[in-house]
């Protein structure tokens, strides 16, 4: 016997937007409820990427637990090493001062050459960023004319590191090896070629009638909702929020440079495209100031108790032979205590939380991803807004599923 259904009475349909779907910017389920094409809820299931990394961690030296790091967020890299080196540093600042009598701080070249690494990983960040939103929305054509850039970013990374993306370069303790012959005027090159490059995306996106009409008034976030909800970064600043830790608790050279901290004004999607397009001309600035301030000299510490000593040195001296080792092998303790260091990474405030128990492994630690708290404001964000923009939402979010799920 056949039945029938009052289809007055079903208002709301639930539907998964991914994992597998090339708009979800990673595995990530969304369950939405659609009034018709009008989104009501929208529920994000994490999960699908977890690796148990920070407890991992736990079972690894400090040398050994960097590389972990680097496939967080695995758009930017470096900058998640140095805010674990910045709180590696921090807890064993005590113990070499008491050891040596003397204050350590990090060369001034091994601060600057992190820094220009750091920059160059915000750039290569908001290239993909931009350029996968602008496809996402329908604009092939910014994707294939920066990825060209991001090649010679990636180059640049190669040649200090060996390795296109995941490099273990910024270590506790300084660098894991000096810039090479011809770094500098390649740098320099770029920051002048890559100016232009910029100008050529803004002249085809900013007044693209579509573009406007896709981003423009989508995704409000409130300079007060931002705040009360965690968001950091670009999230931040896009709803008017003058916040950056380079500035407010600057870390390395960073007190050395002048840059400016771009701002929007309706916290809106095409602001927090706006504020990703100058923070790159900010980058620039700041590379071309660490060009002019860099200088010869130590790249990294030479106390072999806890940085390992170059490789020149192992050739000709036994007790660097032996210091290689024992840092390679056993690793070194650090004092008992807890510290949490962040930085500002591409996508907003990178935290690490860690927890010594004098041990040569730490006893905690605890990873604070900006992206995971950008993901849960998605609910008011799309809330009465068509299906089409949770793409273009979550676009503007810039989030990798590698530091959300860990």
């Amino acid at each position: 016997m056949s039945k029938t259904f009052n289809l007055k009475k079903i208002k709301n349909l639930g539907l998964n937007f991914g994992p597998q779907h090339p708009a979800a910017h990673g595995v990530l389920r969304l369950v939405l409820s659609l009034d018709g094409e009008v989104i009501r809820q929208s529920d994000p299931h994490i999960g699908l990427l977890h690796r148990g990394t920070e407890k991992l961690i736990e079972y690894k030296s400090y040398t050994q637990a960097l590389p972990y790091f680097d496939r967080l967020d695995y758009v930017s890299m470096m900058s998640q090493e140095h805010a674990y080196s910045l709180a590696v540093e921090s807890l064993y600042k005590d113990f070499i001062l008491d050891e040596y009598g003397t204050r350590i701080e990090i060369p001034i070249r091994g601060q600057y050459i992190r820094v220009i690494f750091c920059e160059i990983t915000r750039i290569l960040n908001h290239i993909l960023a931009i350029t996968t939103h602008a496809m996402d929305v329908g604009a092939l054509t910014p994707f294939l004319w920066v990825f060209e850039e991001r090649e010679k970013l990636l180059e640049l990374y190669e040649r200090v590191s060996g390795a296109r993306m995941h490099a273990s370069y910024i270590r506790p303790g300084g660098v894991h090896i000096d810039i090479s012959k011809g770094f500098l005027d390649d740098l320099y090159k770029f920051t002048k070629d890559f100016a232009i490059r910029i100008d050529e995306i803004e002249e085809m996106l900013s007044k693209n009638r579509i573009w406007l009409q896709r981003l423009v008034g989508v995704g409000i976030v409130t300079a007060v909702d931002a705040i009360n909800s965690g968001f950091t970064g670009v999230m931040l600043r896009g709803s008017g929020v003058s916040w950056d830790i380079r500035k407010e608790k600057p870390y390395d050279s960073y007190t050395q440079l002048d840059f400016h901290i771009p701002t929007g004004k309706n916290g809106d999607c095409f602001d927090r495209y706006l504020v990703r397009m100058e923070e790159m001309r900010a980058s620039l600035s700041i590379l071309e100031q660490c060009l002019n301030n860099i200088r010869p000299g130590d790249y990294k510490l030479d106390i072999n108790k806890v940085v390992s000593p170059a490789r020149a040195q192992m050739k000709f001296f036994m007790e660097s032979l032996i210091h290689h080792f024992k840092i390679y092998s056993e690793g070194y303790c650090l004092q008992k205590g807890f510290i949490y260091q962040c930085v500002e990474a591409p996508k907003g405030e990178f935290g690490v939380f860690l927890v010594s128990d004098a041990s040569n492994r730490p006893f905690r630690c605890k990873i604070r991803p900006p992206g995971f708290y950008h993901l849960f404001g998605l609910d008011p964000m799309a809330k009465n807004h068509l299906l089409a923009d949770v793409v273009t939402i979550i676009g503007s979010q810039d989030i990798v599923f590698g530091e959300i799920d860990r």
